[in-house]
């Protein structure tokens, strides 16, 4: 199944150590341009923080990635934000982790666990989803089917787009590109032939809590 793993919508966490405070604030972002566009908004925001460490993850088979630790030791804020991110397999987010210093060296053990935490607590915070590739097929079936119809598509865990109960009921799913032959070779059997459909354009869907949301991209 071609699918993947991003940010619908960011949000933010925050952890102290050591009366440093770090601050991760997550977004969604399809470009560098996009990305630093938000970096320099936390920084005017943050004017007074002692560092603002990053890290993006952009695009798919390969992605684009950046990091900066901004001041701090090598590899102890960036990488570990980094890190993070591709634990959780995420693609199209950028990670800032804003430092208020306070007083105490952390080390560079200290730091890679503070960045890491504050970073995890971020993405904790913000909606997660996974965006499936697949089209919209649009089916007509008389009333006598649909409630064949209706347990074969959730058997299979496919999401119902719309419903229209005219002289025919006519359901509007969203199918997975893999599931096309055999889903479609399912409703002609399980209807008798009975069933009409008619496949529309390609397009990205996710589960959004109780229901769906279409994607152009």
């Amino acid at each position: 199944m071609e699918s993947y793993n991003t940010v619908h919508t960011g949000g933010s966490g925050e952890i102290t150590e050591k009366k440093s405070r770090f601050i991760a604030e997550v977004f969604p972002v399809v470009s560098e341009e996009e990305a630093m566009k938000h970096l320099d908004e936390v920084r005017k925001k943050h004017w007074d923080a002692r560092h603002h460490c990053w890290a993006y993850v952009i695009g798919r088979n390969p992605s684009a990635e950046r990091m900066s630790d901004d001041g701090e030791p090598a590899g102890t804020a960036g990488k570990p934000i980094l890190e993070v991110i591709r634990g959780r397999r995420i693609t199209d987010v950028l990670v800032i982790v804003t430092r208020y210093f306070g007083g105490t060296l952390l080390g560079t053990g200290g730091l890679v666990r503070a960045y890491t935490a504050s970073a995890s607590e971020g993405l904790k915070h913000s909606k997660i989803i996974t965006k499936i590739h697949g089209f919209k097929l649009k089916i007509r079936t008389e009333y006598t089917e649909l409630g064949k119809l209706q347990y074969l598509l959730g058997k299979r865990g496919i999401l119902t787009l719309d419903s229209i109960y005219e002289d025919k009921a006519e359901l509007i799913v969203l199918v997975p590109d893999e599931e096309e032959c055999a889903l479609q070779e399912e409703i002609m059997e399980g209807t008798n032939g009975r069933a009409a459909m008619e496949k529309g354009d390609g397009c990205w869907f996710a589960r959004m809590g109780d229901g769906t949301e279409v994607f152009t991209e």
